[in-house]
């Protein structure tokens, strides 16, 4: 027989700290709105969740890591928006901190809601932070939970 293990979306017991990028704050605003929208349809409690404010998404790593050893949290969010400009700066930052962001996630066994936005325009931007493609802010948020309660599942046996 084959067992079959998922996480729910039952929000109401998971503790999670919000890491967002000051950077490009037009989107990440939307995206931090679109995560906590979306924890409030799930049952989280004000007081089970935190919000870290980071200059940039280089440091997005760090704050998530902080946050994941702190034992505070079940679980991390990192929002963030890049947006590809004329010189190779971006894919050094989007490679080195989604690797980081990654890292933390394998280092602590926390999970990290992966919401860092690369993208060509800021217009495709916005429309991943709340327009016609949706929020990823809502859906790292959403992702974050299914796997604290997925590991929960699991911890217990099945």
């Amino acid at each position: 027989m084959t067992v079959v293990l998922e996480g729910s979306l039952d929000a109401s017991q998971v503790r999670v700290a919000l890491v967002v990028s000051r950077f490009n704050e037009l989107v990440t605003e939307r995206l931090l709105a679109g995560a906590l929208t979306c924890l409030d349809r799930l049952g989280q409690p004000d007081e089970g969740r935190s919000v870290l404010r980071v200059p940039g998404a280089w440091e997005l790593p760090l704050a998530a890591s902080q946050a994941a050893r702190s034992g505070r949290v079940d679980a991390v969010v990192a929002l963030g928006a890049l947006v590809r400009g004329a010189t190779a700066h971006f894919e050094y930052i989007a490679a080195q901190a989604s690797a980081g962001l990654a890292a933390v996630t394998r280092e602590t066994g926390v999970p990290v809601g992966f919401g860092l936005l690369t993208t060509e325009t800021v217009e495709q931007a916005l429309e991943r932070a709340g327009g016609k493609a949706g929020n990823k802010g809502a859906e790292a948020a959403a992702s974050a939970v299914e796997m604290v309660q997925l590991l929960r599942r699991m911890a217990q046996g099945g």
